[in-house]
């Protein structure tokens, strides 16, 4: 054996120092600020945040944060327990009963956060005599769940519905007992939304059941702001749910599954993330709360966001950019070259514009892009000097005409 000065020490300065001749390093920008269209960095300036998962802009919502401070005040700051132990409160079962409501299911279950809840899914309700058909482009956390199951895994090519139905012939032929088709409700990197309409269509015909992460689209996706499901006309069809608080719900942090109550009591009594996390704190679920009364009582922040994804749209395409022109409100600027796409969103910066490069291996090689994520926060102001810097970058770096 080596000590760590002699063998795990160097080897972890080779590949950090590998990672950042590579330029794969990540690096953290600091916030003086709270989350919000407009953010304050470490080194005093002020910017507009096109990068943040804040879609509904309720991160600093005062009426969220009024919510969190009457839950702190009511309820105190952690629970120091799981929740079977002693980390149960009544907040913690009315969130869960709201987000059932909200999707119209029997019941849910909390997590410390969206990994956690498609990270304890699937080894509690499926063995090694099911089968779990994924998507390629599915969340990291959906493929490390997978992982830690002992069912057959089967992956179909991104939203290809042939090859999903290669997939659930493969299934049938195999005889497994029971099939999980998992995908994405909104691929996070393309903002593309997966053809649940399709899949749902072809699981009824081979009998297998569904499950879909709404992280990118709970809260302001289809008419009521029910995400894909109800986008693509098939809510209430879909098996499993999962999705998280930390994106468009408020933006803290926590996540869930939603579904048939036996399926959340057998998720309740193994699921593991759950059962050996720490409760959700008092703070998030009263905050959380808050958020679903909203979305309950009006549907404005999803049409304002709506309405601030076409207009930004519109004027991306105008100046002449290449881009991924999905249902969500990702739009992802297509660059091709990863050193570009960093010099691009530095570039931005100094414009007063923060979006982030992204490149290999987070997406695939030669598909490097600045991935713009819109909210409802951003005003028409906003979002006019986003396009007037992106148009000016764009014409220094040669991405667009002059």
């Amino acid at each position: 054996m080596q000590p760590y000065h002699e063998g795990l020490g160097p080897k972890l300065q080779k590949e950090l120092q590998d990672l950042r001749d590579q330029g794969l390093f990540k690096k953290e920008r600091i916030l003086v600020s709270p989350q919000g269209a407009e953010i304050t960095l470490d080194d005093g300036r002020v910017v507009i945040n096109g990068c943040a998962n804040n879609y509904l802009g309720l991160s600093s919502h005062p009426s969220v944060i009024a919510a969190a401070h009457r839950a702190l005040d009511e309820y105190g700051f952690g629970m120091s327990s799981v929740r079977f132990i002693c980390g149960t409160q009544r907040i913690h079962k009315d969130l869960e009963a709201a987000i059932a409501h909200f999707y119209g299911t029997e019941d849910s279950i909390l997590y410390a956060a969206a990994f956690d809840a498609n990270g304890g899914v699937f080894e509690p309700l499926l063995g090694e005599k099911d089968a779990i058909i994924s998507d390629a482009l599915n969340h990291a956390s959906i493929i490390d769940g997978v992982r830690l199951c002992k069912a057959a895994r089967y992956r179909y090519a991104n939203n290809d519905m042939a090859d999903l139905e290669r997939c659930l012939l493969e299934c049938k032929e195999a005889g497994h007992e029971t099939v999980l088709i998992v995908t994405d409700g909104v691929f996070s990197m393309d903002g593309y939304v997966a053809q649940l309409d399709r899949i749902v269509e072809l699981a009824k015909a081979y009998g297998a059941l569904t499950m879909v992460d709404e992280c990118h689209a709970a809260g302001f996706l289809g008419a009521r702001g029910r995400g894909t499901p109800e986008l693509c006309g098939v809510h209430g069809q879909i098996d499993l749910v999962t999705g998280t608080l930390g994106k468009a719900l408020g933006g803290a942090m926590g996540g869930y599954t939603t579904g048939r109550a036996d399926v959340i009591a057998m998720l309740r009594q193994r699921s593991r993330p759950y059962l050996f996390s720490n409760s959700l704190a008092p703070a998030i679920v009263g905050a959380s709360l808050e958020v679903f009364r909203m979305l309950e009582h009006s549907n404005d922040l999803a049409l304002k966001l709506a309405e601030n994804v076409r207009f930004f749209k519109e004027g991306i395409r105008a100046l002449g950019f290449d881009f991924k022109d999905g249902a969500s409100a990702i739009v992802p600027i297509m660059l091709y070259d990863a050193s570009l796409s960093q010099r691009m969103a530095d570039a931005l910066l100094d414009e007063g514009v923060y979006v982030i490069g992204f490149f290999f291996p987070v997406v695939p090689q030669g598909t490097a892009r600045i991935r713009v994520q819109l909210s409802a926060a951003h005003t028409r102001a906003h979002l006019e000097h986003m396009l007037d810097a992106f148009g000016k970058v764009g014409k220094q770096l040669g991405v667009i005409p002059a």
